[in-house]
């Protein structure tokens, strides 16, 4: 019971899109109304973390991938409970650069002794629950 599986990964390029003018509800005899011009925010990275056991997401927008973001999200996590008093918490990860290799799996260790990085084969991101 205090073992948890966080399913993580990283959604690249989202275009962040604010519409130019708000959207009108609809009214006695009118449709609403969606303007479809749009001001351009530039491009976002969504990473996630699903508890495969409990159903509960957590997510987060960066500005890029990389060590440091996915790092923050792993903190998001970590500490709170009962992931920061849990007895291990096996992170399943593809083979993204932020989390790839002995070095990632020891930079996790280091921060949260019970946390454990689980690396998917090549290939096989569809075992990866949150994809």
């Amino acid at each position: 019971k205090r073992d948890f599986v966080i399913s993580s990964d990283e959604k690249t390029s989202i275009q962040a899109r604010v519409r130019r003018h708000e959207t009108m509800a609809a009214a006695p005899r009118r449709d609403m109304r969606v303007e479809f011009e749009y001001k351009r925010g530039g491009a976002l990275q969504y990473l996630a973390a699903w508890d495969v056991h409990r159903a509960k997401v957590f997510g987060r927008c960066e500005p890029s991938t990389g060590i440091e973001p996915f790092s923050r999200l792993v903190d998001q996590v970590m500490t709170t409970e009962p992931y920061a008093s849990a007895r291990r918490v096996f992170w399943v990860v593809d083979n993204g650069s932020s989390h790839r290799g002995s070095a990632a799996c020891e930079r996790l260790s280091e921060r949260w002794p019970n946390a454990q990085l689980v690396q998917l084969p090549v290939h096989a991101s569809w075992l990866n629950q949150v994809e």
